[in-house]
């Protein structure tokens, strides 16, 4: 198994820590680890997403996988590598950053919004396909895209995702989700993170995480 299987085995729940700052980033980080969550994404749009990475990296990355989102570029992916992130998550399917990512053996979850981008994303060797954005797409193209890709395809639904709604995407076949406003925004502090994260876990399924 890779880290990414692992750590998604373990909790199918991606952290998406948009406009995150490296002095908060270690509390945040350390009350979601407290909680049981396995990978945390630093968007690249944030103030000092590199350094925040390499935090996070230094100080849990033997407990979780650690990586960039937003990830637009080959060369953000060596950014993002040499600063000692992991994981590589993107808004599209731009077979460059997969190949890059692929070749520094890093995981790579592109978003993916039609079959066709799915499939060439998973050709170029992603290990999972994010649906993005979620709520536009609907649980209706999530049932019928499972229908015809291969039965081991990971669907991560990001975007409008909240508690409420996780079992409708479980139910037509999502394995894990990222999470994004309705876990950290900013502003949070760490306690506000630790309350929406809890009501995260409470909402999974006991048979989709073990921590």
């Amino acid at each position: 198994m890779t880290c990414f299987d692992t750590a998604f085995t373990r909790c199918p729940l991606i952290a998406i820590l948009r406009g995150i700052q490296p002095h908060e980033v270690l509390d945040i980080g350390r009350v979601l680890v407290d909680t049981g969550f396995t990978i945390i994404e630093v968007p690249l749009n944030s103030p000092a997403p590199y350094q925040s990475i390499a935090l996070l990296q230094d100080t849990f990355g033997d407990r979780v996988l650690v990586g960039a989102g937003t990830v637009t570029s080959p060369e953000a992916v060596g950014e993002v590598a040499r600063h000692g992130g992991r994981l590589v998550v993107m808004p599209h399917a731009d077979l460059a950053v997969i190949t890059e990512a692929r070749k520094r053996g890093m995981i790579c979850t592109p978003g993916v919004a039609t079959p066709t981008e799915g499939f060439a994303a998973l050709n170029a060797g992603a290990d999972a396909l994010k649906l993005f954005p979620a709520e536009q797409l609907g649980t209706k193209a999530l049932r019928a895209w499972k229908s015809v890709f291969p039965s081991r395809t990971r669907f991560i639904p990001v975007g409008g995702i909240v508690p409420e709604n996780m079992q409708s995407y479980l139910d037509a076949g999502a394995a894990g989700f990222g999470l994004g406003s309705a876990l950290y925004r900013t502003g949070y502090s760490a306690r506000d993170v630790g309350h929406a994260a809890e009501r995260f876990m409470k909402a999974l399924p006991q048979n989709l995480h073990t921590v």
